[in-house]
């Protein structure tokens, strides 16, 4: 099988890339094209896996003939590259066009709705789109699905994400994913869904604190815009089951947050917005991310070796049997040495879980959000072997 891989050689593409050519594979991979317009980061990527099945393309995706080259004849087409740089659709419509099943990391909700209105016509074309397959989203749509499954009744499904560094505190900021994700998570307004409808809801709103074991403790959760709460209180056999309320929302740990909310308050929420520095224009997200990167690099050795510990969860509340019910599905991310060379393991690996449970089944042509495509327990199989620990409660 040949998967291609846009922006391969990114954070999230190149976990992806190490994930596929592990010992977890479930299919039989032949070539992985990986491409991107960073030829020095694709070739450290190979140097370090050592092999042979990658191969790279210098790739702008601009260009529509060089991206229609990169997705013809692949098995599956990976979208790593940052949805808010604006590429999103045409990578769609160029794997449609090709006839060549499409996943991507989602990317807060931005095209979610355009993406699922093309359902008919992928179906038709006999292709498979399965959109938002990260961890969040794409691993908390199965979450969620498996409470959903608890209930004969749903009144509410609650989903959170908490994260928690452990180590001597960081004087570096390393973002834990696309800076452009972060600002938009903090800064803009999310959609969530209450009294049985989609609201419209400010920024950084919402604030709940949960008590959770160590070493996350007492964490104060925030909305955050998203795609989960766009597509599950919607989906066929969550719907028909009465749910008014569906939530997302976010922790990220404790000091970092505070440096999010700071850049936020300088202006950096606008990062689009272009602003005049000596008769140039500007974006601040250009900025803000070379000063970033330039920190780090020049910062190295003042990093300190942290664990990150992950929390992944949904409350779902409702009825079973016609007894009222609690339902409560954790993933939980510890540290481990199989995930050292990821910057986020948990998102990449399930997009290679993702890529992978496509491939190894019979494929659903159309549009899908991820709790419609896959199923639990093959899904969370697949987790178990990468090492996340998975519970569940159903307390009535």
């Amino acid at each position: 099988m040949i998967i291609t891989l846009l922006g391969g050689a990114g954070f999230m593409g190149a976990g992806i890339v190490r994930d596929l050519v592990s010992d977890r594979a479930i299919v039989d991979i032949t070539k992985i094209r990986v491409c991107d317009a960073a030829r020095d980061k694709m070739e450290a990527l190979k140097q370090e896996l050592g092999d042979a099945r990658l191969e790279l393309i210098d790739l702008n995706v601009t260009d529509p003939a060089a991206l229609n080259a990169a997705i013809a004849g692949a098995d599956i087409c990976i979208n790593c590259v940052p949805t808010l740089l604006g590429f999103q659709m045409a990578i769609f419509e160029a794997a449609l066009a090709a006839k060549v099943p499409y996943i991507d990391l989602g990317g807060l909700g931005t095209f979610t709705v355009k993406q699922l209105a093309e359902h008919d016509r992928f179906k038709a074309a006999g292709v498979t789109a399965v959109i938002g397959v990260g961890a969040d989203p794409g691993m908390s749509n199965v979450i969620c699905r498996a409470v959903a499954d608890e209930l004969d009744e749903i009144d509410k499904i609650n989903l959170y994400w908490a994260a928690e560094l452990i180590g001597d505190e960081n004087p570096v900021l390393v973002p834990p994913y696309s800076v452009s994700t972060v600002l938009a998570e903090y800064a803009h307004e999310s959609t969530q869904f209450y009294d049985g409808k989609h609201v419209t809801c400010p920024p950084m709103s919402g604030s709940e604190f949960l008590d959770l074991p160590e070493p996350w403790g007492r964490c104060e959760f925030m909305h955050s815009p998203h795609s989960e709460q766009l597509t599950v209180p919607l989906a066929d056999g969550i719907k028909e089951k009465g749910i008014k309320e569906f939530s997302w929302k976010l922790h990220l740990p404790h000091r970092e947050h505070e440096a999010w909310v700071g850049l936020v308050k300088a202006g950096f929420g606008d990062f689009n917005d272009p602003v005049d520095v000596g008769g140039v224009k500007v974006r601040p997200l250009d900025v803000l991310n070379k000063v970033i990167e330039r920190n780090i690099k020049k910062n190295a050795a003042k990093i300190p070796a942290q664990d990150s510990h992950e929390i992944h969860f949904a409350i779902g509340k409702g009825r079973k049997n016609g007894v009222e019910t609690t339902v409560t599905v954790e993933v939980v991310v510890k540290p481990d040495a199989m995930y050292a060379p990821y910057v986020d393991a948990c998102t990449s690996m399930n997009g290679s879980i993702a890529a992978q449970l496509i491939l190894a089944n019979p494929k659903r042509p159309g549009v899908w959000a991820p709790e419609e495509y896959f199923d639990v327990a093959a899904y969370f199989k697949e987790l178990e072997k990468r090492k996340f620990i998975i519970s569940k409660r159903v307390e009535a």
